[in-house]
């Protein structure tokens, strides 16, 4: 039997490994790495020789034919597999993204929206000619929050997926002790993106009842995920500033295929 390989396109150090280790060591604490995994080696050289794009889509097809799990590497997750990114349990899931680059720089948001597990609507705008990623991924958590609060008057619960550690802690761990310090660390030590904070934070008390925020690997073929990261991207490269539905074919492939953040 072949043993295990492991591709990284995008980390501190890029090409092929035999363990999960390395990949960790090259990828760990990166918003913009690109991994995956591969029952063997030869099947590593050739996608490392391609795209990880192209690798996204090639494995979402074989989980769409039936090609069976054992065969795909157990470290990742299924793009249609949204169960292994997080426990859904709510009936609508939005997944949200930022990209910038350079960081900072030139960013954008986007927005993949689930009912009952089918993706049913995409976003992308919020594009800052001096943004950066922490900026996106903010804004992409309040609107996120804007879109759960108006789905909260015909559904119980709302669940929003973010890769971004430091804005889930910035509302849900962080913003309630800021607040008591007159929106400051302490000392009169300024907080950054003080005012997105804010305002997310302020929407974020009004539905936190009904609203479950869910932490996911990016960048790990969870499809929720990858598809609004496409749609960040596109806002950036298309300097949309406000958010809009993308108007084109809900074509899964397709828009994998799109250039990735």
């Amino acid at each position: 039997m072949s043993k295990k390989s492991y591709v990284v396109w995008k980390g501190a150090k890029t090409g092929v490994f035999s363990t999960w280790s390395e990949v960790q060591n090259h990828t760990q604490g990166r918003s913009d790495a690109q991994f995956m995994g591969f029952p063997s080696k030869a099947e590593a050289e050739t996608a490392f020789a391609s795209t990880y794009t192209k690798a996204l889509m090639k494995r979402s097809l074989a989980n769409k034919t039936g090609t069976p799990k054992s065969t795909l590497a157990k470290k990742y997750t299924s793009v249609n597999d949204n169960s292994a990114a997080a426990k859904v349990t709510a009936e609508i899931q939005i997944y949200c993204d930022g990209a910038c680059s350079p960081n900072p720089g030139k960013s954008g948001t986007g927005l993949a929206v689930y009912q009952q597990g089918k993706i049913t609507v995409l976003y992308y705008g919020l594009y800052q000619a001096n943004g950066t990623n922490n900026t996106a991924e903010l804004n992409g958590l309040l609107y996120s929050f804007k879109l759960a609060k108006k789905y909260l008057d015909k559904v119980e619960q709302v669940q929003v997926l973010s890769d971004s550690k430091y804005s889930i802690d910035c509302i849900t761990k962080w913003a309630t002790g800021w607040k008591k310090k007159g929106w400051t660390r302490g000392k009169g030590e300024e907080i950054k993106n003080v005012d997105l904070i804010k305002e997310c934070f302020s929407l974020y008390q009004e539905i936190k009842k009904k609203l479950m925020i869910s932490h996911v690997k990016g960048h790990a073929n969870i499809e929720g995920n990858e598809l609004s990261d496409r749609m960040a991207v596109l806002a950036r490269k298309q300097q949309q500033e406000s958010l809009i539905k993308y108007q084109g074919e809900l074509n899964i492939k397709a828009i994998l295929a799109m250039d990735s953040g």
